[in-house]
């Protein structure tokens, strides 16, 4: 459609990018259409002056080019009245049809800025937060966002913002990406624990060099590495891989196998919360407890943010902060005591 537009007022046939096509149309007569639009519209070269915040003679120029490129005649101007020609009533009406779709996509870019969210959000998390936590929570936001649509991709690989078209992506760790908005959510501890039946048979480890007489769960990441356990040392990080008896890519596997008493694992506190409350595990080397992480929503801009995104990141703050039953003093959510504290104790 704009190109057949196109041709069918002079340009080339051939001329097949838009972006060209325009630069070709409006490369020497832009300033010279606005100016025309503000004669036609206001009736005289003196007030589309005001108007455009230029002065009288140089409206006059920038019509006299656009008349000069166009080989016709605009106006009929004498010292008292401006009057389109007949050619210039035929161009006015071929323009405004073009002014009323600029500022239809001006109205529609300022809609999506300040008007009811809309439209589609792709958001990326990874597979077990995005399960256990953000999953759970869009059907409320559906319910309160009615228009917004939402495409959910789950993946342990950090997210591609610009090739995968993410709006908003969900992160766990540390973030080294200073392009990357990270606004944190809630706390990321890591527990290592095993099942109470473990425990029972085999006891808890009491140093970390007690580790290697114990069956070892790992987690593989999806890029291929196995993911180490931490722990903190005389106030300092230590990093432990473990001759493991099993190793998954999946977080339920680890926590299944653990629960099914195969061995001990380091997960994240979320991952296991439920299962400390009820006394189904039993946490191993508190005192070693590494420093804790964040989970963090993380987007590209601060600024000229669509509604859809800025809601969803509002509601979303606001909601798995209120998760996390130790941020009363920090993110700013207050829940029940934390289960983990009252098992390490």
């Amino acid at each position: 459609m704009m190109q057949s537009a196109i041709s069918k007022h002079g340009l080339r046939p051939g001329l097949a990018n838009p972006a060209a096509a325009l630069s070709t149309c409006f490369s020497t007569s832009y300033t010279g259409i606005i100016a025309f639009m503000a004669v036609a519209t206001e009736g005289s070269f003196a007030r589309a002056g005001e108007r455009l915040g230029i002065g009288r003679s140089a409206v006059c120029r920038n019509v006299q080019k656009l008349e000069a490129q166009l080989s016709t005649r605009l106006f009929l101007r004498t010292t008292r009245s401006t009057h389109l020609t007949r050619e210039g009533e035929r161009f006015f009406e071929h323009c405004n049809r073009g002014v009323a779709h600029f500022a239809e996509a001006m109205n529609d870019m300022q809609a999506l800025r300040q008007g009811p969210p809309h439209g589609l959000l792709r958001i990326s998390a990874p597979v077990d937060f995005g399960r256990k936590v953000v999953a759970p929570l869009l059907s409320r936001f559906a319910e309160a966002y009615p228009d917004i649509a939402v495409d959910l991709m789950l993946n342990d690989r950090p997210a591609d913002f610009v090739g995968d078209q993410i709006d908003v992506a969900f992160r766990g760790g540390r973030i080294e990406d200073s392009s990357i908005i990270a606004k944190p959510l809630m706390t990321l501890r890591m527990v290592l624990c095993a099942s109470r039946a473990y425990a029972e048979q085999r006891g808890l480890p009491a140093t970390l060099e007690a580790l290697g007489e114990h069956d070892c769960i790992n987690f593989r990441h999806a890029g291929g590495s196995v993911s180490e356990w931490e722990f903190k040392i005389d106030g300092r990080v230590r990093k432990y891989l473990p001759a493991a008896r099993l190793t998954f890519n999946d977080a339920d596997l680890v926590l299944q196998a653990m629960l099914d008493g195969r061995g001990i694992a380091q997960m994240a506190e979320y991952q296991v919360r439920g299962h400390l409350a009820r006394n189904a595990l039993a946490v191993a080397l508190p005192q070693h407890r590494p420093e804790d992480r964040a989970h963090y929503i993380c987007y590209l801009c601060r600024q000229h943010l669509p509604a859809r995104i800025r809601v969803f990141i509002d509601f979303m703050t606001e909601q798995i902060r209120a998760l996390d039953p130790d941020e009363a003093g920090g993110y700013g959510a207050v829940g029940n005591p934390n289960p983990l504290r009252k098992l390490a104790a």
